[in-house]
């Protein structure tokens, strides 16, 4: 039932169902325990499924440290540092009125990420974002880049009509950001001829900004299922 691959990294087979299942029921009692009014009986049951949560993902983590190879690659990796950041806040709170320092009570939200480990799908998506990751980084570059120059172009074309509004580049970013991904909120807007001009080539850049990532993410699934296919028949051969 526990198996470990090639790097060393550590399966639960079975276990991990149960464990996808409890990490759920956690995000779930979290969003209920920001609910009005909850009965006291309620509450208590939120209770018992963290502590009971806490307890299991202790188990798990041991596990995973005592069984990985080498030990230090498992604690020190992404998954190893979500698991324990998400789970001592929780387990050290036991017992104590820490009311001053509820917004730790946030790191248990990255238990959500403790479910990037399960299923085929997801390492799918963990193998295309290595595939593509160079052209992801460099795309990234551009993208600040260009939002840069947007933040600088609007500035210039506008700051005299609104000194308000874009009263600095850095004012001037946040109207680039919502401009550049398409959302466009509207609480920043040109009204110089100018600047709807520029407006337009910013937005014809936009689409670019968030079409291209797209492009390069659905390329590198492709290229790893056919690398999961490829494993697979040599596997059955």
């Amino acid at each position: 039932m526990i198996a470990r691959d090639h790097k060393g990294r550590v399966s639960f087979g079975r276990i991990e169902v149960i464990i996808q299942v409890l990490i759920v029921a956690n995000l779930l009692g979290f969003a209920i325990e920001t609910m009005e009014g909850i009965s006291e009986d309620l509450r208590r049951g939120l209770e018992a499924l963290e502590a009971l949560s806490v307890a299991v993902f202790c188990v798990e983590y041991v596990f995973r440290v005592l069984l990985s190879r080498p030990r230090l690659g498992y604690v020190f990796s992404f998954f190893g540092l979500i698991d324990l950041i998400s789970t001592l806040p929780s387990l050290f709170a036991f017992g104590w009125d820490l009311r001053s320092l509820r917004v730790f009570r946030l790191f248990r939200l990255l238990r959500v990420f403790k479910l990037a480990r399960h299923g085929p799908a997801v390492r799918r998506f963990r193998r295309a974002f290595q595939l593509a990751k160079e052209e992801l980084a460099l795309f990234g570059a551009v993208t600040l880049v260009v939002l840069y120059l947007a933040a600088v172009g609007i500035y210039q074309f506008e700051h005299d009509a609104q000194p308000e509004v874009f009263s600095s580049v850095f004012h001037s970013l946040w109207w680039a950001t919502t401009t550049l991904t398409t959302v466009g909120y509207g609480d920043a807007y040109p009204i110089t001829a100018g600047g709807r001009l520029f407006t337009f080539f910013v937005l014809v850049i936009g689409l670019g900004v968030v079409s291209i990532p797209t492009g390069l993410i659905a390329s590198a699934l492709t290229r790893a299922r056919e690398e999961e296919k490829e494993a697979r028949d040599r596997k059955e051969s």
